[in-house]
């Protein structure tokens, strides 16, 4: 089974799933400073599997601000990372915005 690709907008500022643009991290984070703060997302991501299993409201609360901590270090979320004004398209349907011709290329390609 392969896995499945995402493709990334022209200017790398997101990622396409399922026709929804996704934002990606800051491409000039220092490498070890993105590494620890994908760690620091992944026990958040865990932790928020362990709260939903024992159905701890406050572990959930605390596990899902660690998630969005971690995301927005990682410039996922919060402020844009990049500095030519551009709009935060994160979670917009990629056919509403200055992407749909490229996207729309894209699905015309594929088979």
């Amino acid at each position: 089974m392969t896995a499945p690709v995402y493709p990334d907008t022209p200017d790398g500022r997101y990622f396409v799933v399922r026709g929804r643009l996704w934002r990606k991290s800051n491409p000039a984070l220092p490498e070890a400073e993105r590494q620890q703060r994908v760690s620091d997302l992944m026990r958040g991501r865990n932790a928020v599997r362990l709260a939903r299993r024992s159905g701890d409201a406050a572990a959930m609360a605390e596990a899902r601000r660690q998630v969005n901590d971690a995301k927005i270090a990682l410039g996922e979320r919060g402020p844009v990372w990049w500095t030519d004004g551009s709009p935060d398209l994160n979670r917009h349907m990629v056919r509403t915005t200055v992407y749909a011709d490229w996207f729309a290329g894209l699905e015309a390609e594929s088979p």
